[in-house]
């Protein structure tokens, strides 16, 4: 009964995934006889939002249990009231009440590592994922990454020509695939790894999702590690996001000099952890 509730809710406008959180326990309670005002009071509803908020709600109950059995021959579910849901991502802050997924949803229960860099991969960043990864996908460990281009889209790859495993987080729904040149990677993943998402089918890549996303980067994994990152970019705020969770965060130095350096020297200023050798991270993990 709650995926069926926790479905309907992804197909609510009008309110962010937070406000799902603060709307399940009432639904659950409730989810017979609702009450528009005590909804829009729980979930904090914007007075600019509440109209469509209402409209997509009573469009969402419209929602059959047949409707989600059709979606699940499609893809996976998971929810936050599972019991498999990942135990590290339900700790942090903001926790997706849903993720979506295609492939093995059991590499969510293996030791992650979170694995991120700039999309203006240098030499530097190239030569670091190639020195760093194989030693760590040889432990077991899952690399976690963004399936963007750059570090992230070099660290999946080496993760699976080392015949490793890795999961991908991405910013938009499962049908759609971004950036278009990691068309096989995604579609190889589907099959071979495991693919992840709080979006919808359809949802595209918007520029908003991104940052949410990384949240859920940061959040499977009890160690990040970060190859290149310029200032205040989206490698650097899921860092952060991971040093904010009080977890291990991992930062490659290089020269102050270097733009996609700026951003790891920080990033170690702030409390990550300075790496120059992959047995400092497994030592550590």
């Amino acid at each position: 009964m709650h995926q069926l509730i926790i479905f309907r809710l992804k197909h609510v406008k009008g309110i962010g995934n937070i406000g799902r959180l603060r709307l399940l326990n009432y639904l659950l309670e409730n989810s017979e006889d609702v009450c528009f005002h005590t909804m829009i009071h729980l979930a904090k509803v914007k007075p600019t939002h509440q109209s469509i908020f209402i409209e997509s709600f009573k469009e969402s109950q419209k929602i059959s249990s047949q409707d989600l059995d059709y979606f699940l021959e499609q893809y996976g579910l998971l929810t936050y009231l599972d019991e498999d849901y990942p135990k590290l991502l339900s700790e942090i802050y903001n926790p997706p009440i849903a993720l979506f997924y295609k492939g093995r949803k059991e590499l969510l229960k293996t030791k992650m590592i979170s694995i991120i860099g700039s999309r203006e991969q240098t030499d530097f960043g190239k030569s670091i994922i190639e020195t760093m990864v194989p030693p760590i996908v040889d432990e077991g460990i899952t690399i976690v990454s963004g399936l963007a281009k750059g570090n992230d889209t070099c660290a999946q790859k080496l993760a699976i020509r080392r015949q490793g495993n890795t999961i991908g987080v991405l910013g938009f729904g499962l049908d759609r695939v971004y950036p278009k040149e990691n068309f096989r990677l995604q579609e190889y993943m589907y099959d071979h790894q495991l693919v992840v998402t709080e979006y919808l089918p359809h949802d595209a890549p918007l520029a908003y999702h991104f940052p949410e996303r990384n949240r859920i980067i940061a959040g499977l994994s009890s160690a990040t590690l970060v190859v290149e990152s310029k200032k205040k970019s989206g490698t650097f705020i899921t860092a952060h996001l991971a040093l904010e969770e009080g977890r291990n965060v991992f930062a490659i130095p290089n020269s102050p000099l270097v733009k996609e350096s700026e951003g790891c020297l920080s990033l170690i200023q702030d409390g990550a952890k300075c790496i120059s050798h992959v047995k400092d991270i497994l030592e550590e993990m």
